[in-house]
């Protein structure tokens, strides 16, 4: 797999699945969205990447950086 760049908790019917960006195999398969997105936190840790999170309509509700931010600039 090459570097994944983010990992997207998404709703999948009645369910919510964890997958990383490009990907259409899904990492788990969850029943809540919070259960999906402690997960999906877990792998963004460990991945040093992004966790997207979406709503249940697919639009995106939350972003958090876990690692590769661009360096700090002067103000």
């Amino acid at each position: 797999m090459a570097t994944p760049s983010a990992v997207h908790t998404l709703p999948d019917g009645d369910r919510w699945e964890n997958r990383m960006e490009g990907s259409n195999d899904p990492l788990g398969v969850y029943a809540t969205k919070a259960e999906a997105e402690t997960a999906g936190r877990s792998v963004a840790r460990e991945h040093k990447v992004e966790h997207i999170i979406h709503n249940r309509d697919g639009q995106i509700a939350e972003r958090n950086s876990y690692g590769n931010d661009p360096a700090s600039r002067r103000g």
